[in-house]
């Protein structure tokens, strides 16, 4: 599935209505290049989830956790150097657990996403406007 967004409050309203259908154990895995707008989505996917929170992107701490209908595990993979650190912190008792996982690079630790995860790439084309994106939903490319 393609979506087209031409703002940030566009963006965000995706996120709201992806994060509204998300149920517990799902993996949505965001990919795109920095500034696309991945972090203004999870903010968006964090409202359908009922966190009323500021969501940050945990660059340097790895994850952040939130409280909202379900758990939400929102990891930013950007600065994993070697996949062995996600195991290092557990990163199955998250996939495999009562919440929901939204992933920041996720392409970055590929190898260790389960089959069942939502890939969405997020894409600007500058052509079509500074705001304008190209979000794709599928499964792994």
């Amino acid at each position: 599935m393609i979506k087209e967004t031409h703002s940030s409050e566009e963006t965000e309203k995706l996120g709201y209505e992806t994060g509204l259908k998300a149920k517990a154990g799902d993996i949505f895995c965001l990919s795109g290049d920095l500034g696309v707008g991945k972090t203004v989505f999870t903010k968006g996917f964090a409202k359908g989830l009922g966190i009323d929170e500021d969501i940050t992107s945990p660059t340097f701490t790895l994850i952040n956790e939130y409280n909202g209908r379900i758990p939400l595990y929102h990891f930013d993979v950007y600065r994993v150097g070697d996949p062995e650190e996600m195991e290092y912190i557990g990163c199955d008792e998250y996939f495999f657990g009562e919440g929901v996982c939204l992933i920041e690079w996720a392409e970055l630790i590929e190898e260790m996403i389960p089959e069942n995860a939502v890939w969405i790439k997020i894409e600007k084309n500058l052509e079509k406007g500074i705001d304008y994106r190209k979000i794709t939903f599928g499964g792994k490319e």
